[in-house]
């Protein structure tokens, strides 16, 4: 990667890519939400300032409305104390940000289809030993399973992208980061099984922040194949 082919903005941004590392570490040692919020809310500004100007590429809005969905999801979840319609406002809402991941992907390549097929095959099996059984709620296992669909479309797409290497690599590991995390807490909520529940947000945040890397890589990337022009 030439860095002199990086605008003064995108250096700057590589640098600012610490902000969601510290707000990371302070939301796990505080809990408070808004440093939880603070973490996909500065990868948003992040993003913005990076793919500013000559090098705007309308695909991160894909993510960027990810990011911005799964702040809403947070909130209801980690408000929702006993409250079902809160916790199902909560899977509503980042069903919507692996939309937004799911397109972004689904821009820049295809789905997997083999490995979409173990992947989601492994999960319905999941699904209808483990978790179905365990959710006394119709509608809730509605949502469940529809979430868990689009979990696993979303790191189908993101192992068939026709990126370069190191970008897929970093935004497959993060998609992966975040059906991980998200596997933990349904083991936690609907089984009972709490054995690796300190795991949820480690991995959430640094799902977030190698998703970021990997739209920022890409750039970075490109500058690499453009020609200096001649004075």
């Amino acid at each position: 990667m030439n860095a002199d082919a990086l605008a003064p903005r995108q250096k700057i941004s590589i640098l600012l890519l610490m902000l969601p590392i510290v707000f990371a570490f302070i939301a796990l040692d505080t809990g408070l939400f808004f440093f939880k919020a603070a973490v996909a809310g500065s990868c948003i500004l992040i993003l913005l300032l990076f793919f500013s100007g000559g090098s705007q590429q309308k695909d991160i809005y894909y993510v960027i409305g990810a990011f911005a969905f799964s702040i809403a999801g947070d909130w209801f979840l980690s408000n929702k104390g006993d409250d079902f319609m809160m916790f199902a406002a909560g899977i509503g809402l980042f069903f919507f940000a692996h939309a937004g991941y799911l397109g972004y992907a689904l821009k820049n390549g295809a789905l997997a289809g083999l490995f979409t097929a173990i992947v989601l095959i492994g999960y319905l099996v999941f699904f209808f030993l483990r978790l179905a059984p365990a959710i006394d709620n119709g509608l809730l296992v509605g949502a469940v399973f529809a979430y868990l669909l689009i979990s696993c479309l979303s790191l189908g797409a993101a192992a068939g992208m026709k990126v370069p290497p190191l970008h897929k690599g970093l935004y497959l590991f993060g998609i992966a980061m975040i059906l991980f995390s998200d596997t933990i807490i349904a083991m936690h909520e609907f089984v009972g099984d709490s054995r690796l529940s300190f795991l949820i947000l480690p991995t959430y945040y640094l799902a977030q922040i190698s998703i970021t890397g990997a739209l920022m890589l890409s750039a970075a990337i490109q500058s690499d194949r453009v020609p200096p022009q001649s004075i």
